[in-house]
């Protein structure tokens, strides 16, 4: 083969360390944010936080302006207002940027390097109508602390304590013991030694039955009807409860059904009768451990903030000033960059300091452009609710602000937007479209919420199915497929028609 010298000419895309964290900071969430400041505060001597003297009092002033726009907002619901055109004429968006430095082209975020930094998705709207908190567990000790707590107060015989442990060993966090008598039996005796005698099922019983008198009522049942006959037990004697047992233990699979009908058939009783018996075992806890929960409480800040000025009668959208603490280079170290010899440390901490500080100025005016343009886009869901949201995509919002869709996925995605209305993901706003008989289209979050309405004015004695629904939507001009219904209908966990079915 011979030798030969060829010239190419072709475009390599080179990420510099600083673009890749200017990406980096772009899609992460608030509290990973925070966490990414704070630890370039503890690591690098020329970062410091600016004194925020007026924070409070701008948190406070705007705090009770969302407050006041909700009341506006509940009240205004059924209103009609100002068509879209004129919306978004009277449109205005806020900038609360700190930072005045410029950022270098170099810095720009806007890629389609999808493979770079992936988080994983969140769900999307959370309704949250006053606090910026949104507490999403419960705190205390577990449902195994408490029992062991109880049981420690218990006096019983070496050998009963061993059982007992066991036992709970199979009760799991909703409060029920998984695991069956005979295998608990079996991995007792299998310790045993020779001269020790065996174990045998009346002992296991008898202590699970001393366990099943623990607190929270329920626990260590075996199975549903189980759990919620131990929680009868606890019931004043009454002609409804003795009701609420029979069905509990005989009628379980009819009450889930809602076969009311043959029930009062089958029983001979009146209908006053049942629907007591149903409230009383509705007001148990099918999964009593849920309350003992300890999951740790975890917190939604939102990055962006949309309220109405009362002065001027435009919408705002303002960055959350809580987001992140503001930080800014110190000019005392800074000074000691200056230094030929011992200065290099120094110099290279400045670098970094200066990078961090575009990179996250670049986040901010990403994501205020993305916000502002949705609150324009879904100006009518702001005024009016949800049953008027539109239908929108990535690449309406990438389109109107000149950036790709993956830049704007990046930003929507883990980052929350505080409204009037509720507390929602930016995702949450964007949804796909079904087309209307006059010709238009109609979010399907929309169409969400006029069925969750449907539903929620129907005649529970004779719910609507998804073939009744399907009519009445499309009564409205709006034409979907009956499974298309029962997918939107499950989405948000309601139940079908025959298990919505009520006494009442």
């Amino acid at each position: 083969m011979k030798a030969s010298l060829q010239l190419k000419l072709g475009q390599q895309l080179t990420m510099t360390p600083q673009l890749q964290q200017a990406i980096r900071l772009l899609q992460l969430s608030t509290l990973e944010l925070q966490q990414e400041i704070q630890q370039a505060l503890d690591a690098n001597p020329l970062l410091e936080q600016e004194d925020e003297f007026n924070q409070q009092e701008s948190i406070t002033e705007l705090s009770s302006s969302l407050s006041n726009e909700q009341q506006a907002a509940e009240s205004a619901q059924n209103t009609s207002e100002a068509s879209s055109g004129q919306a978004n004429e009277e449109y205005e968006q806020g900038n609360d940027l700190s930072i005045s430095e410029q950022i270098p082209d170099e810095l720009v975020v806007d890629s389609n390097w999808d493979d770079i930094y992936t988080h994983s998705p969140t769900s999307h709207g959370i309704s949250s109508d006053e606090d910026w908190q949104q507490d999403q567990g419960s705190t205390g000790d577990g449902l195994q602390e408490r029992l062991l707590w109880q049981l420690n107060l218990t006096p019983m015989s070496e050998r009963d304590l061993l059982i007992a442990h066991s036992i709970m060993d199979g009760i799991d966090d909703s409060g029920y013991l998984r695991e069956s008598l005979e295998d608990i039996l079996t991995d007792l005796n299998h310790r045993q030694t020779a001269d020790e005698e065996p174990y045998d099922l009346d002992e296991l019983e008898a202590v699970l039955k001393l366990i099943q008198q623990f607190d929270p009522p329920g626990v260590a049942a075996r199975d549903l009807r189980e759990c919620l006959l131990l929680q009868l037990e606890l019931v004043a004697a009454s002609d409804c409860q003795q009701l609420a047992c029979l069905l509990v233990d005989q009628h379980l699979a009819a009450l889930g059904s809602k076969d009311y009908p043959n029930l009062l058939r089958q029983l001979g009783i009146r209908e006053q009768q049942l629907k007591e018996a149903i409230e009383l075992i509705q007001s148990l806890k099918p999964k009593p451990g849920a309350d003992f929960s300890a999951d740790k409480e975890e917190y939604i800040l939102p990055d962006v903030v949309v309220y109405k000025d009362k002065k001027t009668n435009h919408w705002r959208v303002e960055l959350n000033p809580e987001v992140a603490p503001k930080i800014r280079i110190n000019t005392s170290y800074a000074s000691l960059a200056k230094g030929q010899s011992d200065g290099q440390y120094f110099k290279d901490q400045l670098q970094e300091a200066r990078w961090l500080i575009k990179s996250i100025e670049s986040r901010n005016e990403t994501l205020l452009k993305v916000a502002s343009k949705i609150v324009e886009r879904q100006i009518d869901f702001f005024k009016q609710g949800i049953e008027f949201m539109k239908p929108m995509v990535l690449a309406d919002i990438a389109s109107d602000i000149d950036m790709h869709e993956s830049t704007i996925s990046r930003v929507t995605n883990q980052k929350f937007m505080h409204t009037p209305r509720g507390l929602f993901e930016l995702k949450y706003f964007f949804s796909s479209h079904v087309s209307t008989t006059g010709g238009g289209e109609a979010s399907s979050t929309a169409i969400r919420a006029m069925i969750k309405k449907l539903i929620s004015e129907e005649n529970s004695r004779k719910p609507l199915s998804d073939a009744k629904l399907t009519k009445l939507l499309e009564s409205k001009g709006i034409v979907v497929a009956r499974r298309t219904v029962a997918k939107y209908r499950e989405s948000m966990n309601i139940a079908p028609s025959n298990e919505r079915k009520s006494l009442t």
